[in-house]
């Protein structure tokens, strides 16, 4: 815990360092900027005494020590008390301070529910894949800006070619509670149609199955998404979003549950309300998707809705069952984000 302390404080000095260059221009000018000093300073208080403890309780003290070097780093650099420079905006930059912030309420949320009520006891944090998969999330916070390019531009400018005026007026009259209820109706009937295209086009299934040659399930492992699936998956879930003329208070609000609900489906996390898992996608309803048992091959495609994997035939959920294992039976991927990248260019299904 030192190290990822260490290490976080470090990018949040970076970031005051260099601002134009590794923070999100939306979310620059919103910063409380005392209360950010205040974290970091604290923060690296907590590096350093978790880092020493780790060093006076563990016979190995390589942890301790790279967690205290990486607090003396942030120090060095001047820690919460960095002067921001003044200068004009860059137009390439880069999401670190996303990335931080992802870090911090995601694990904040999910490690504890993980620790007091895991499916897997034994499971430890470091289990196997756990760096790819932190690579994966760093990468895809770090590069806002390319996924935006990538994923949102398109989605607007075909939108906008293709839109529904009578349908637009309709759904711009309903109040944002009702949009943001449909949104996720509509977004959900897209990514089954994408999802289902991805398991049954051996062409879409050559990038899709990066994610699923994960092999144990958590928090992170939601993250493993090769970027052709997720630039491919997004737009087109955006784009019936863009067509009918959602509201973007109620689109961001969309955004915002898919960007929780995700990770929560793949965590090591093993809620039962029984009547909730018929209407809302609980974890287990997604673990099945990534079984490696032969019955759990291409079922529940959807990410919210159980329900649309009932109405298309697609719905599997043994009673009081779990998956006995994960991932692609005598099938492994490489280890590290690079090397999964290049991957479905290199290898035959």
């Amino acid at each position: 815990m030192g190290i990822v302390l260490g290490l976080l404080a470090l990018f949040a000095v970076l970031c005051l360092h260099f601002p134009q260059y590794l923070t999100l221009p939306e979310l620059r000018a919103r910063y409380p900027l005392e209360l950010v000093r205040l974290a970091i300073d604290v923060g690296l208080l907590a590096a350093m005494a978790l880092a020493g403890l780790s060093m006076l309780l563990r016979r190995r003290k390589a942890l301790g020590i790279a967690g205290l070097f990486l607090a003396g780093a942030a120090l060095a650099l001047g820690a919460g008390g960095v002067e921001i420079p003044r200068g004009g905006a860059s137009t390439v930059y880069l999401g670190l301070d996303w990335f931080v912030l992802g870090v911090l309420t995601t694990a904040a949320i999910f490690v504890p529910l993980e620790r007091g009520f895991a499916l897997r006891r034994g499971q430890g944090a470091f289990r196997r894949g756990w760096l790819t998969d932190t690579q994966y999330f760093f990468a895809s916070h770090v590069l806002a800006q390319v996924m935006s390019v990538a994923v949102l531009a398109p989605a607007v400018a075909l939108g906008s070619v293709l839109a529904l005026p009578s349908a637009q007026s309709a759904v711009q009259s309903l109040p944002l509670a009702v949009q943001f209820a449909l949104a996720v109706l509509v977004a959900d009937l897209a990514q089954y149609g994408v999802h289902r295209a991805f398991h049954a086009i051996p062409l879409l299934w050559r990038f899709h199955k990066v994610h699923h040659s994960v092999e144990v399930m958590d928090w992170l492992a939601g993250s493993r998404l090769h970027l052709v699936d997720v630039i491919m998956t997004r737009g087109l879930v955006l784009l019936p979003l863009v067509m009918l003329g959602f509201d973007p208070v109620a689109v961001y609000a969309y955004l915002a549950l898919v960007s929780f609900h995700a990770v929560f489906i793949h965590a090591n996390f093993a809620p039962r309300v029984r009547w909730l898992e018929r209407w809302v996608a609980m974890p287990r309803f997604h673990h099945w998707h990534h079984g490696a048992e032969p019955e759990a091959r291409d079922v529940n495609f959807a990410v919210h809705l159980p329900m649309i994997d009932r109405w298309f035939g697609t719905y599997h959920m043994p009673e009081d069952c779990w998956p006995s294992g994960y991932g692609m039976a005598g099938e492994r991927a490489p280890e590290g984000w690079a090397r999964q990248l290049v991957w479905p260019f290199r290898h035959r299904p």
